[in-house]
């Protein structure tokens, strides 16, 4: 292997495997490459010029100098400009700063440094902080701590693209431990990325590339005048030492042209390579998002970027409130891609929402007309995990309902099939480009995917439904060299978070990002801003906002705000776990931190009492954990424990109006045991159950993409006998307690059409047939096969004979009736102000609860509304019966005595005939068949 340079250090040959055990890591930040990787990069001198070579190599990386050090973590931390921090490490002691250029070092324990071009001595100190920097490095523990002079401190900031080891010796030189640095912090201290001109900017005279990439030691644009043909000019682009950014202006318009940056970049444990990578801030991309493509945005009169009155279409207004808005949450292939009345061509692509005519488009208009007013899209960004080009759908023969060979089929193509979820950000700026048509022979790839997500927005817009979107940006699908690492093959070690040995955190599920970090948080913001403006998109769901600062988010919501021009309503999953948990290194974007922002948290609080259990559970918690919808207690199923206590049914009921109060921490009613206070002071798991300042500040749901859906949930957990109306009931049940609540409304698509996923709790990667969604209403989903092996396999044995069981199956007419009770309680919500209300003041004043404390009757939620002095309330009083219970229920509420309650209008002309049965009676008795949510108002 000749091409393999010797090892520097000691004048000894090295072999392929030998120089790569050098620099291979073992399970940390430096994981980076495997050996055969190692292998397919050939290796340059570090002066090695840039060849417009580079710009087509089939490897998009290149090892110009591997690194001589073996595997070295990274638990040591650069504070600011000047100042380090070696946790554990005592403040006496000798300790030193080691820089090599060319990637020469090698500092093993016992024996003297050798390989380093400078060396620079480092005195511990007391160093006082900043209250700034001290509060952004609280979670790091106590250790040596030093400031280095202005003159080190400039050869460190003239060197970001050397090779760097921190190492504590004996007083013969010997090394007692090395480590190296973890850099975000000099980084952001250092330079001023705020202002740097980033991205792309083209127009009629000239076309501007900016890259920030403040430790690279060179960057050139590669351009190229199609998507797959070779380079035609490379580039080198100018360093701003006051930002970190690089710099290249070209004369002329380069619009539908493509390009790519190398960068020659020192990662840590690998050595010096040149990564050629795209734009992290791309606004087009080539098939399989292997170039960037260089498109004007702006240019809204172009057909190819923008279908005709693009620029000046009507939007649905913006709600007065966000508690006015409605979700339905829905994925893109999900829509489509099995619809018949859509044309093949658009079937699971973006174009599919033009079709107006089509059975799904139909079911949208019906849900705008009833009341829903916000589609909710799950990811919609460049996907790292579709192909874009040949994906695949496999043909599934029939099969029993427990047959294990669907899942199987769709498991063997999963890597190339065309459906995921989404959450595997690749570009955060850009559209996924396997929604998109197959480019015809004139067009330019990059520019129909632009095109058709705009198409789809207008035509949404054009039924009156305001657009939002799932965005993800706590964490990135790969990190390192991998191929698909955009950010960190640029800026290695920057925007992912680190542990204290330097490894990137994985605790959302993939390679956590650090929005905590100057440049992060900015890329979030900046390509939030091209989605409401370029692509006109409505809201923002945020994939676990809580693994990113409260500060970040509301900086996003002000930027939005200004740059857009209009609010834009955030919501997100609040959750709080992890490495940041507790706000263990910034205050958190979580549930009960952002009080008073407007930005809204998902509550788990009413979901869980009304689901059972949690999201995990397997064996037989699968089916007897059951909640207050499915049974527990009073109607257990085979498996329920039955010695399981009435207070948990108590309990769960108290959880449930928590939730219909907005999960608001002021409101104060009866608990079960009789106890009076807030709901700040009601458990939920060890947390408060009441959490949120205002009610827009609470999304209440009870399914979502995530889990179970809740007709399968009750697939395993309602009594097996229970009949195929009832279960739609019970679904019934689920959704109308989301439309009763204070808060944010959120459903997911096919929750009115008894979803089923076969008993698939993670179907993220199941492909179509599992995520099917039938706009025929003739089929729910259930008893396709066993699900997906991966994440069900443990518990097919409990599976099988539920999905074996066709009593389970709805028909068409259980789906149908499902369907309009759906729209009957969209038709309830939207026309009653009072399921509206805006304060937290207001809900205390005008909600309060019956059939309360102790003597309660737990299967029974009575809330009533008092529309009194309330502007436009529509009813002066209303009155919300749910009976969860198969059998009917009659409760005794004197304080209602004498008053006049009729049932609510639209439930008298409603789908339900069976709660035309409900009653109230002028003695205060309240009557309610089972299974039955009842509205009664005083018109």
């Amino acid at each position: 292997m000749a091409q393999y340079a010797a090892l520097a250090a000691d004048g000894h040959s090295a072999s392929p495997c030998a120089l790569h055990n050098a620099w291979k890591p073992s399970g940390n930040v430096f994981r980076r490459f495997a050996c055969a990787l190692a292998f397919a990069l050939p290796m340059m001198t570090v002066s090695a010029a840039t060849s417009i070579t580079d710009c087509d190599a089939p490897a998009t990386a290149r090892l110009l100098q591997p690194s001589m050090q073996t595997a070295v973590d990274a638990r040591a931390y650069w504070l600011d400009a000047s100042t380090l921090q070696w946790p554990g490490k005592p403040a006496t002691g000798r300790y030193r700063l080691l820089r090599s250029r060319d990637a020469a070092l090698v500092a093993a324990v016992g024996k003297p440094v050798r390989g380093a071009d400078a060396v620079w001595p480092v005195v511990p100190s007391a160093v006082r902080l900043d209250a700034g920097t001290a509060t952004r490095f609280e979670f790091i523990p106590e250790g040596m701590r030093a400031r280095l002079d202005a003159t080190v401190s400039a050869h460190v900031r003239a060197s970001l693209d050397a090779q760097w080891l921190l190492v504590q010796e004996d007083l013969r030189g010997r090394v007692i431990d090395v480590t190296g640095l973890q850099w975000p912090g000099l980084l952001d201290a250092v330079f001023d990325g705020d202002h740097a001109d980033l991205g792309l900017h083209v127009d009629s005279e000239s076309t501007r590339f900016g890259l920030w990439a403040p430790t690279a030691g060179h960057v050139a644009v590669c351009l190229y005048d199609s998507e797959g043909g070779a380079a035609t000019a490379l580039t080198p682009m100018h360093r701003d030492n006051a930002t970190g950014a690089w710099h290249l202006q070209r004369d002329g318009d380069l619009r539908g042209a493509y390009y790519t940056f190398l960068v020659d970049v020192m990662v840590p444990g690998v050595g010096l390579v040149r990564n050629r990578v795209t734009d992290p801030y791309s606004v087009a991309l080539s098939t399989d998002s292997v170039r960037s493509s260089i498109q004007d945005l702006d240019d809204v009169n172009n057909p190819a970027l923008a279908p005709p009155g693009w620029a000046g279409h009507a939007r649905p207004e913006a709600p007065a409130s966000n508690v006015d808005m409605t979700f339905y949450e829905l994925h893109v292939r999900d829509f489509s891609a099995s619809d018949a009345s859509v044309p093949a061509a658009h079937q699971g692509k973006y174009l599919a929402f033009t079709d107006l005519s089509s059975n799904g488009m139909r079911h949208l208009r019906a849900l705008r007309e009833a009341g829903l007013t916000d589609l909710h899209l799950l990811p919609v960004f460049d996907i790292a995990t579709v192909p874009e080009h040949g994906c695949v759908t496999p043909a599934l023969a029939p099969s029993a309902p427990d047959s294990p060979a669907a899942q199987a089929a769709i498991a063997a193509v999963a890597s190339r099939d065309c459906f995921n979820w989404g959450y595997d950000p690749y570009h955060f700026g850009v559209p996924e480009g396997s929604y998109a048509s197959t480019p015809k022979a004139h067009d330019d790839a990059a520019a129909v995917r632009i095109r058709e997500f705009r198409d789809m927005v207008q035509a949404l817009h054009g039924i009156g439904l305001r657009v939002g979107m799932d965005v993800v940006y706590n964490h990135t699908t790969t990190s390192g060299q991998a191929a698909t690492s955009v950010l960190d093959r640029i800026v290695p070690g920057y925007y992912h978070r680190l542990d204290a040995n330097g490894a990137v955190t994985r605790s959302t599920c993939c390679e956590n990002t650090a929005t905590e970090h100057r440049m992060m948080a900015r890329l979030m913001a900046d390509t939030l801003v091209v989605w409401a403006r370029q692509y006109g998109i409505d809201s923002f769901r945020f994939d676990l906002m809580g693994h990113q600062p409260r500060a970040a988010m509301e900086a996003v919501q002000q930027r939005l705000r200004r740059e857009a021009g209009r609010a834009i309503p955030l919501i997100g999953e609040g959750w709080n776990f992890g490495e940041v948990a507790n706000g263990a290194r910034f205050v958190q974007a979580s549930q009960g931190a952002l009080n008073g922002t407007g930005i809204a948290t998902f509550s788990d609080r009413a979901r869980d009492a009304l689901r059972g259990g949690g999201c995990c559970d397997s064996g037989r918690d699968l089916i007897a954990q059951q909640g207050w919808l499915n049974g527990l207690v009073y109607a257990p199923n085979a498996q329920a424990d039955p010695k399981r206590p009435h207070s948990d049914l108590m309990h769960a009921a108290d959880l449930i109006r928590a939730g219909l109060a907005g999960t608001l921490q002021t409101y104060s009613t009866t608990f079960a045991d009789g106890r009076i206070g807030t709901l700040a002071q009601l458990d939920y798991k060890g947390a408060p159950a009441g959490y949120a300042s205002q009610p827009a500040e609470v999304v209440n749901y009870v399914e979502n993409h995530d889990n179970l859906t809740l007709f399968d949930l009750g697939a395993l957990r309602l009594p097996s006998a229970t009949s195929r109306e009832d279960r739609a009931r019970v679904q019934a049940l689920g959704i109308a307690v989301v439309a009763l609540s204070q808060g944010l409304p959120y459903y997911h698509a096919g929750i009115d059409v008894l979803r089923s996923k076969s008993l698939d709790r993670n179907s993220f990667d199941s492909g179509d047939a599992f995520n099917r969604l039938d706009w025929t209403y003739t089929d729910n989903g259930f008893g396709l096969g066993l699900p997906r092996a991966a994440d069900n396999e443990k518990d097919w044995p409990l599976l099988a004979p539920v999905l074996r069981d066709g009593s389970i199956r709805p028909t068409s007419k259980e789906i149908g009736w499902t369907r309009d009770v759906f729209r009957d309680w969209l038709r309830i919500r939207a026309t009653t102000p009072l399921l509206r209300l805006r304060t937290a003041d207001e809900v205390q004043r005008r909600l309060r609860f019956l059939n309360v404390g102790p003597a309660q009757n737990p299967a029974v939620i009575v809330g009533h509304l008092d529309g009194s002095d309330l502007p436009g309330a529509g009813a002066h009083e209303v009155l919300y019966v749910v009976n969860a219970s198969p059998q009917p229920q009659t409760l005794s509420l004197p304080s209602e005595a004498g008053k006049h309650y009729v049932l609510h209008p639209l439930q008298r002309s409603g789908a339900d005939e069976r709660v035309r049965g409900a009653r109230f009676e002028p003695d205060g008795r309240v009557a309610v068949p089972g299974r039955t949510a009842a509205v009664f108002v005083v018109e």
